[in-house]
Protein backbone atom coordinates (compact mmCIF):
# COMPACT_ATOMS: atom_id res chain seq x y z
CA UNK A 1 0.00 0.00 0.00
CA UNK A 2 1.02 3.54 -0.26
CA UNK A 3 1.91 5.73 2.86
CA UNK A 4 3.54 9.25 3.61
CA UNK A 5 5.70 9.04 6.20
CA UNK A 6 9.37 10.40 7.15
CA UNK A 7 12.60 8.41 7.98
CA UNK A 8 14.52 10.90 9.52
CA UNK A 9 13.64 14.29 11.43
CA UNK A 10 13.57 17.87 9.67
CA UNK A 11 11.84 19.75 7.00
CA UNK A 12 9.08 19.06 4.36
CA UNK A 13 11.47 17.49 1.82
CA UNK A 14 11.78 14.42 4.66
CA UNK A 15 8.46 13.72 3.81
CA UNK A 16 8.34 10.50 1.22
CA UNK A 17 5.16 9.35 -0.62
CA UNK A 18 6.05 5.19 -0.90
CA UNK A 19 5.20 1.86 -0.43
CA UNK A 20 4.67 0.35 2.67
CA UNK A 21 3.68 -3.10 4.07
CA UNK A 22 -0.02 -3.56 4.89
CA UNK A 23 -0.51 -3.32 8.52
CA UNK A 24 -2.28 -6.11 10.30
CA UNK A 25 -4.53 -5.34 13.78
CA UNK A 26 -3.16 -7.05 16.59
CA UNK A 27 -5.51 -7.83 20.12
CA UNK A 28 -8.19 -5.11 20.61
CA UNK A 29 -6.93 -3.59 17.19
CA UNK A 30 -9.39 -2.92 14.04
CA UNK A 31 -7.91 -2.15 10.30
CA UNK A 32 -9.16 1.09 8.71
CA UNK A 33 -9.16 1.75 4.89
CA UNK A 34 -8.55 5.59 5.03
CA UNK A 35 -10.63 7.57 3.63
CA UNK A 36 -8.91 10.55 5.05
CA UNK A 37 -6.83 12.00 6.95
CA UNK A 38 -5.75 16.00 8.22
CA UNK A 39 -3.32 18.45 9.13
CA UNK A 40 -2.86 19.66 12.14
CA UNK A 41 -0.01 21.51 13.65
CA UNK A 42 1.47 18.90 15.74
CA UNK A 43 2.03 17.15 12.47
CA UNK A 44 5.22 19.84 11.87
CA UNK A 45 6.50 19.95 15.23
CA UNK A 46 6.73 16.31 15.15
CA UNK A 47 8.02 15.54 11.66
CA UNK A 48 10.53 18.20 12.50
CA UNK A 49 12.11 16.18 15.59
CA UNK A 50 10.73 18.99 18.05
CA UNK A 51 8.54 16.50 20.17
CA UNK A 52 11.47 13.99 20.20
CA UNK A 53 12.19 14.25 23.61
CA UNK A 54 8.47 14.81 25.47
CA UNK A 55 7.49 11.63 22.70
CA UNK A 56 9.67 8.69 21.72
CA UNK A 57 8.80 8.66 18.12
CA UNK A 58 9.43 5.45 16.73
CA UNK A 59 10.96 5.53 12.60
CA UNK A 60 10.11 5.54 10.08
CA UNK A 61 6.96 7.54 11.17
CA UNK A 62 3.43 7.28 8.88
CA UNK A 63 2.16 10.89 9.11
CA UNK A 64 -1.40 11.89 10.55
CA UNK A 65 -3.62 11.64 13.38
CA UNK A 66 -6.64 11.79 12.41
CA UNK A 67 -8.63 9.12 10.58
CA UNK A 68 -11.91 8.62 8.57
CA UNK A 69 -12.70 5.40 7.13
CA UNK A 70 -14.34 2.09 6.72
CA UNK A 71 -13.36 -1.04 9.08
CA UNK A 72 -12.01 -3.83 7.11
CA UNK A 73 -10.57 -6.44 9.34
CA UNK A 74 -11.08 -6.91 13.81
CA UNK A 75 -8.24 -7.61 16.02
CA UNK A 76 -8.60 -10.68 18.34
CA UNK A 77 -11.18 -10.05 21.14
CA UNK A 78 -12.50 -7.25 20.28
CA UNK A 79 -16.44 -6.60 20.37
CA UNK A 80 -18.94 -4.54 19.48
CA UNK A 81 -17.38 -2.89 15.85
CA UNK A 82 -18.18 -4.51 13.20
CA UNK A 83 -16.50 -4.69 9.45
CA UNK A 84 -18.00 -2.34 7.43
CA UNK A 85 -18.56 0.58 10.06
CA UNK A 86 -17.91 3.59 9.05
CA UNK A 87 -15.89 5.41 11.55
CA UNK A 88 -13.86 8.13 13.01
CA UNK A 89 -10.56 8.07 15.20
CA UNK A 90 -7.71 10.08 17.14
CA UNK A 91 -4.51 7.70 16.39
CA UNK A 92 -1.68 7.76 19.08
CA UNK A 93 0.64 10.67 18.64
CA UNK A 94 3.48 8.66 18.98
CA UNK A 95 2.67 6.24 16.24
CA UNK A 96 0.04 7.99 14.02
CA UNK A 97 -0.60 6.57 10.48
CA UNK A 98 -3.34 8.45 8.94
CA UNK A 99 -2.12 9.41 5.88
CA UNK A 100 -1.99 5.82 4.26
CA UNK A 101 -4.30 3.30 2.65
CA UNK A 102 -4.81 1.45 5.85
CA UNK A 103 -4.63 1.80 9.26
CA UNK A 104 -4.67 -0.27 12.59
CA UNK A 105 -6.36 1.85 15.58
CA UNK A 106 -6.84 0.88 18.95
CA UNK A 107 -10.41 -0.28 19.10
CA UNK A 108 -11.29 2.03 22.12
CA UNK A 109 -9.93 4.98 20.37
CA UNK A 110 -12.84 4.56 17.50
CA UNK A 111 -16.06 6.59 16.71
CA UNK A 112 -19.16 5.85 14.75
CA UNK A 113 -18.83 8.31 11.64
CA UNK A 114 -20.99 10.97 11.73
CA UNK A 115 -24.01 10.52 9.36
CA UNK A 116 -24.08 14.10 8.52
CA UNK A 117 -20.95 14.94 7.13
CA UNK A 118 -19.37 13.65 4.29
CA UNK A 119 -16.76 10.73 5.41
CA UNK A 120 -13.29 12.05 4.66
CA UNK A 121 -14.56 15.27 6.31
CA UNK A 122 -14.96 13.47 9.40
CA UNK A 123 -11.30 13.20 9.70
CA UNK A 124 -11.55 17.23 10.39
CA UNK A 125 -13.41 16.40 13.93
CA UNK A 126 -10.87 13.86 16.00
CA UNK A 127 -8.02 15.75 18.01
CA UNK A 128 -9.62 18.91 17.62
CA UNK A 129 -12.58 17.95 19.16
CA UNK A 130 -11.13 15.97 21.97
CA UNK A 131 -8.59 19.17 22.22
CA UNK A 132 -11.71 21.13 22.65
CA UNK A 133 -13.45 18.79 24.75
CA UNK A 134 -11.06 17.88 27.28
CA UNK A 135 -10.35 21.31 27.66
CA UNK A 136 -13.67 22.76 28.02
CA UNK A 137 -14.72 19.82 30.53
CA UNK A 138 -11.46 18.43 31.81
CA UNK A 139 -9.29 21.36 32.60
CA UNK A 140 -12.12 24.37 33.04
CA UNK A 141 -14.97 21.86 34.65
CA UNK A 142 -17.16 24.72 32.66
CA UNK A 143 -20.85 25.17 34.65
CA UNK A 144 -23.83 26.27 33.05
CA UNK A 145 -24.11 29.97 33.66
CA UNK A 146 -20.43 30.76 33.04
CA UNK A 147 -18.49 33.83 31.37
CA UNK A 148 -16.13 31.99 29.23
CA UNK A 149 -13.18 34.14 26.44
CA UNK A 150 -11.74 32.15 23.96
CA UNK A 151 -9.05 34.02 22.56
CA UNK A 152 -8.14 32.74 18.20
CA UNK A 153 -11.98 31.80 18.31
CA UNK A 154 -11.91 31.15 14.51
CA UNK A 155 -9.53 28.66 14.56
CA UNK A 156 -10.25 24.46 14.71
CA UNK A 157 -9.84 24.27 17.90
CA UNK A 158 -11.01 27.95 18.94
CA UNK A 159 -14.53 26.92 17.13
CA UNK A 160 -14.95 24.09 18.58
CA UNK A 161 -14.78 25.33 21.86
CA UNK A 162 -17.12 27.89 21.09
CA UNK A 163 -19.61 25.55 20.28
CA UNK A 164 -19.18 22.98 23.01
CA UNK A 165 -18.96 25.75 25.96
CA UNK A 166 -22.60 27.35 23.90
CA UNK A 167 -24.26 24.04 24.37
CA UNK A 168 -23.18 23.56 27.98
CA UNK A 169 -24.95 27.00 28.79
CA UNK A 170 -21.59 29.37 28.70
CA UNK A 171 -22.36 32.88 28.23
CA UNK A 172 -19.15 33.34 25.29
CA UNK A 173 -16.74 35.83 24.35
CA UNK A 174 -15.29 35.23 20.91
CA UNK A 175 -11.79 36.75 19.97
CA UNK A 176 -10.78 36.67 16.24
CA UNK A 177 -10.46 38.54 13.16
CA UNK A 178 -13.70 40.06 11.46
CA UNK A 179 -13.40 37.17 8.39
CA UNK A 180 -14.22 34.85 11.33
CA UNK A 181 -17.26 37.05 13.11
CA UNK A 182 -20.30 35.66 11.51
CA UNK A 183 -19.27 32.01 11.52
CA UNK A 184 -18.93 32.94 15.34
CA UNK A 185 -21.87 34.84 15.91
CA UNK A 186 -23.09 31.66 14.15
CA UNK A 187 -22.10 29.02 16.45
CA UNK A 188 -23.89 31.44 19.43
CA UNK A 189 -21.11 33.50 20.57
CA UNK A 190 -22.65 35.96 22.71
CA UNK A 191 -19.52 38.62 21.82
CA UNK A 192 -17.28 38.45 18.92
CA UNK A 193 -14.80 41.03 19.15
CA UNK A 194 -10.79 41.60 17.30
CA UNK A 195 -7.95 40.63 18.43
CA UNK A 196 -7.20 41.76 22.07
CA UNK A 197 -5.71 45.00 22.86
CA UNK A 198 -4.18 43.29 25.66
CA UNK A 199 -3.07 46.51 27.53
CA UNK A 200 -6.31 48.30 27.67
CA UNK A 201 -7.50 45.01 29.80
CA UNK A 202 -10.54 43.12 30.11
CA UNK A 203 -12.96 45.93 30.93
CA UNK A 204 -12.69 46.68 27.18
CA UNK A 205 -13.71 43.39 26.44
CA UNK A 206 -16.44 42.94 28.90
CA UNK A 207 -14.56 40.87 31.72
CA UNK A 208 -12.83 39.41 33.48
CA UNK A 209 -14.44 35.88 32.76
CA UNK A 210 -14.93 33.03 34.91
CA UNK A 211 -13.13 30.62 32.42
CA UNK A 212 -10.49 32.10 29.71
CA UNK A 213 -9.30 29.89 26.91
CA UNK A 214 -6.11 31.10 24.23
CA UNK A 215 -5.46 29.75 21.28
CA UNK A 216 -2.99 32.60 19.78
CA UNK A 217 0.98 32.87 20.43
CA UNK A 218 1.28 35.72 23.18
CA UNK A 219 4.62 36.70 24.31
CA UNK A 220 5.76 35.78 28.18
CA UNK A 221 4.24 39.91 29.14
CA UNK A 222 1.39 39.44 27.28
CA UNK A 223 0.34 36.27 28.75
CA UNK A 224 0.91 37.82 32.28
CA UNK A 225 -1.41 40.22 30.78
CA UNK A 226 -3.69 37.46 29.79
CA UNK A 227 -4.01 36.39 33.61
CA UNK A 228 -6.01 39.55 34.53
CA UNK A 229 -8.89 38.77 31.76
CA UNK A 230 -9.55 35.73 34.26
CA UNK A 231 -12.17 36.31 37.28
CA UNK A 232 -10.84 35.55 40.97
CA UNK A 233 -10.89 31.42 41.20
CA UNK A 234 -11.01 31.16 37.35
CA UNK A 235 -9.57 28.53 34.99
CA UNK A 236 -6.87 29.66 32.12
CA UNK A 237 -6.07 27.06 29.45
CA UNK A 238 -3.91 27.64 26.95
CA UNK A 239 -2.36 25.95 23.84
CA UNK A 240 -0.25 29.21 23.22
CA UNK A 241 1.90 29.12 26.02
CA UNK A 242 1.32 28.92 29.66
CA UNK A 243 -0.57 32.06 31.21
CA UNK A 244 0.48 32.70 34.60
CA UNK A 245 -1.39 31.68 37.65
CA UNK A 246 -2.06 33.80 40.59
CA UNK A 247 -2.88 32.26 43.52
CA UNK A 248 -3.44 34.98 45.56
CA UNK A 249 -7.16 35.28 43.41
CA UNK A 250 -7.14 31.82 42.96
CA UNK A 251 -6.44 31.92 39.42
CA UNK A 252 -5.44 28.39 37.99
CA UNK A 253 -3.30 27.55 34.71
CA UNK A 254 -4.63 24.57 32.92
CA UNK A 255 -2.54 22.68 30.30
CA UNK A 256 -3.82 19.90 28.21
CA UNK A 257 -1.93 16.77 26.73
CA UNK A 258 -4.69 15.89 24.13
CA UNK A 259 -5.20 11.71 23.94
CA UNK A 260 -7.23 9.37 21.90
CA UNK A 261 -10.65 9.00 23.42
CA UNK A 262 -13.43 6.57 21.93
CA UNK A 263 -16.38 7.92 24.14
CA UNK A 264 -15.66 11.69 23.72
CA UNK A 265 -15.21 11.25 20.05
CA UNK A 266 -18.50 9.63 20.37
CA UNK A 267 -20.43 12.01 21.82
CA UNK A 268 -18.87 14.84 19.56
CA UNK A 269 -19.58 13.16 16.75
CA UNK A 270 -23.38 12.80 18.40
CA UNK A 271 -23.31 16.30 18.58
CA UNK A 272 -22.66 16.95 15.16
CA UNK A 273 -25.49 14.72 13.98
CA UNK A 274 -27.81 16.87 16.18
CA UNK A 275 -26.98 19.85 14.44
CA UNK A 276 -25.46 20.96 18.13
CA UNK A 277 -21.59 20.75 16.77
CA UNK A 278 -20.75 22.21 13.01
CA UNK A 279 -17.37 21.76 11.70
CA UNK A 280 -15.26 23.81 9.44
CA UNK A 281 -13.19 22.10 6.67
CA UNK A 282 -11.35 25.17 4.41
CA UNK A 283 -9.87 22.48 1.85
CA UNK A 284 -9.24 19.16 0.76
CA UNK A 285 -6.02 17.86 -0.99
CA UNK A 286 -4.49 15.15 -2.08
CA UNK A 287 -2.28 12.88 0.23
CA UNK A 288 0.42 13.23 -2.30
CA UNK A 289 0.38 17.38 -1.80
CA UNK A 290 1.14 16.70 1.98
CA UNK A 291 4.27 18.15 1.67
CA UNK A 292 3.16 21.48 0.45
CA UNK A 293 0.05 21.23 2.84
CA UNK A 294 2.89 21.52 5.90
CA UNK A 295 5.27 24.31 3.97
CA UNK A 296 2.11 26.59 3.15
CA UNK A 297 1.14 25.87 7.05
CA UNK A 298 4.81 27.10 8.03
CA UNK A 299 4.30 30.02 5.51
CA UNK A 300 0.73 30.92 7.34
CA UNK A 301 -1.37 30.49 3.83
CA UNK A 302 -3.24 27.29 5.16
CA UNK A 303 -6.51 28.40 4.76
CA UNK A 304 -7.98 26.58 7.57
CA UNK A 305 -8.83 22.92 8.57
CA UNK A 306 -7.42 20.82 5.39
CA UNK A 307 -8.29 17.44 4.98
CA UNK A 308 -5.79 15.09 3.27
CA UNK A 309 -7.45 12.43 1.22
CA UNK A 310 -6.44 8.96 1.37
CA UNK A 311 -4.78 7.45 -2.00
Amino acid sequence: MKAMRFHEFGGTEVLRYEDVDRPVPGPGQVLVRVAATSFNPVDDHIRAGHLAELMPTPLPYVTGIDLAGTITELGAGVTGPAVGDPVVAMLPLDTAGGAAEYAVVPADSIAPAPKTLDLADGAALPLTGLAAWQTVFELAELKPGQTVLVNGAGGAVGSIVVQLAVDAGAHVTAVDGEQHADRLRGYGAQRVVGPLDLVAGPAAVGGPFQVVVNHVRHSPEDLARLTHYVADGGTAASSGGAIPEDPARGVRNANLWVRPDGAQLTELAAKVDAGKLRIHVADRRPVTELPAVHQDAAAGRLPGKTIILAP
